[in-house]
C-alpha cells in the first residue's frame, strides 16, 4: 500500500465528455453531468481496473414556461415531458414529487447511463475512458436511466446488475460478459422495487448467491425487547443460473435496534471470498434530513451458509470524506453520503470503490488486517 494515496477522488462530472454521451445529438435541450459516481469494479483480464461510472444527465434549465422537465427514453431518441412547476414538489434535488397522486409518484431531474472507465492495476490513474462500450437505455422499462452497476466475477463470467427505471417498473436487470469490459443485456431478474443486488463472487454448492434489499411503506413490527428493528433489511436469493432466482428463507443482514446509524440498510459491493468467509461490504443509512447520512459497514458471512454472520462491526468503515470534495465546494448538492459499490483483491489489501455525495468516483485502499484477515 505504499507509494500512492490511500484515499482519493478518481473520476467526476469534468471528466465526462459529453459529446459522446448516449444523449448527444438526440435531445434538444442543454444537458451537464450532474455526477458521475456509485461505479461498479471489476479487475480485466489485462490486470488492470475497470469502474462502471453512473454518469447522471441533467438539463441545465430544468424549467421553461413554468414547467419542469424530465428525461425519457423513447424508442431509440430522448424526449422531454414537462409537468406545471406548482404541481410538484421539488425539495430533492436527485428527484421532484408529483402531488395529488394516490401513491407516492417521482419523476428524476436526470437520466442516468453507464460509462466504463478503465484504470491502472492500483486504480490510481485513469488509462482510458470506453465511451463505445456505454450502456444505456434500451428498452421500455429503462426509460426513464439505468443507474448503480455492479459487477461480480464468477469464474469465467462477469455478471453485472443494473436497477432500471420505468413507471412500468423498478426492477434489477442482468448484464454478463466474457471479458469483463463488452456487457450483453441478459434480462430482468427482480421485479418492482427490490434494490441493490449483489451476486457473490463465486458460487456456494453449485448455486450463485445474490444480497437483495426489497423495498416498501409497510414492515411488521419485531416484538417489544428484539435486538432488531424493523424497515429495509438485506435479503438473500440463489438461482441454479444468475438469472432465476428465489429468495433465501432465512434473513441476512436487518438494522439493529440498538442504534439509528443503520436504521435502514442495503448492499454495497458484491460479497468477495476470503479465507474467513465472504467480506461483505454494505450501507447504513442514519435518518437526517431528506437524505439521510450514509456510511459503509461490513460484515464476514459464513462460507457455505451466507445466513450466519462469522464478525461484523458496528463502527463504520467508510464515512463521507468533505477534504476530498473541498475543491469541488461549487458542484456540491448533497453531503453526508459515501456509497460503496466495488471491491476488488489487491494482495495486502482491497480496493474499494464508492460513489462521493451522488457527484464523483472515490478509490479507497483498506488494509486486510482491518477485517482481521491475514
Amino acid at each position: 500500500m505504499t507509494g500512492f494515496p490511500a484515499d482519493r477522488l478518481i473520476f467526476g462530472p469534468d471528466d465526462v465528455d459529453l459529446s459522446r454521451s448516449p444523449l448527444a445529438g438526440k435531445l434538444d435541450a442543454e444537458t451537464y453531468v450532474l455526477g458521475a459516481f456509485n461505479p461498479g469494479l471489476t479487475r480485466l483480464p489485462n490486470g488492470n481496473l475497470v469502474l462502471f461510472v453512473r454518469v447522471a444527465e441533467a438539463l441545465r434549465h430544468p424549467v421553461v414556461d413554468g414547467h419542469v422537465r424530465a428525461i425519457r427514453w423513447n424508442d431509440g431518441t430522448y424526449v422531454l415531458d414537462a409537468w406545471p412547476v406548482e404541481g410538484v414538489d421539488m425539495a430533492d434535488p436527485r428527484k421532484f414529487l408529483i402531488r395529488g397522486e394516490r401513491w407516492t409518484v417521482m419523476a428524476l431531474t436526470s437520466l442516468s447511463w453507464i460509462l466504463p472507465v478503465e484504470l491502472d492495476a492500483d486504480g490510481q490513474r485513469v488509462v482510458a475512458v470506453h465511451y463505445d462500450r456505454a450502456i444505456a437505455p434500451q428498452a421500455s422499462f429503462q426509460c426513464y436511466g439505468i443507474e448503480d452497476a455492479r459487477v461480480s466475477r464468477c469464474g469465467d463470467r462477469w455478471l453485472m446488475t443494473i436497477c432500471s427505471v420505468s413507471p412500468e417498473r423498478h426492477c434489477t436487470t442482468l448484464y454478463s460478459s466474457d471479458n469483463g469490459l463488452d456487457f450483453t443485456f441478459e434480462d430482468i431478474v427482480l421485479d418492482h422495487q427490490n434494490k441493490d443486488m449483489l451476486i457473490f463472487e463465486g458460487q456456494i454448492d453449485g448455486r450463485y448467491w445474490a444480497q437483495t434489499r426489497p423495498l416498501g411503506d409497510l414492515y411488521f413490527a419485531y416484538p417489544p425487547g428484539s435486538a432488531w428493528r424493523p424497515g429495509p433489511s438485506i435479503n438473500l436469493a440463489v438461482s441454479p443460473d444468475a438469472r432465476h432466482w428465489k429468495p433465501h428463507c432465512r434473513p441476512g443482514i436487518r438494522p439493529g435496534a440498538s442504534t439509528l446509524a443503520t436504521a435502514r440498510m442495503g448492499g454495497g459491493a458484491p460479497p468477495i471470498l476470503t479465507d474467513d468467509g465472504w467480506l461483505t461490504l454494505w450501507h447504513g443509512v442514519e435518518p437526517s434530513g431528506k437524505v439521510g447520512i450514509y456510511r459503509t459497514y461490513w460484515s464476514i458471512l459464513d462460507r457455505h451458509d451466507p445466513s450466519l454472520i462469522v464478525r461484523s462491526d458496528d463502527q463504520p468503515l467508510l464515512e463521507a470524506a468533505p477534504a476530498l470534495t473541498a475543491p469541488m465546494e461549487d458542484r456540491m448538492y448533497l453531503r453526508d453520503i459515501v456509497f460503496t459499490t466495488g471491491i476488488v483483491d489487491a494482495g495486502d489489501h482491497f480496493i474499494v470503490a464508492s460513489g462521493e455525495a451522488d457527484l464523483v468516483c472515490r478509490i479507497t485502499a483498506i488494509p486486510k488486517s482491518t477485517f482481521g484477515l491475514s
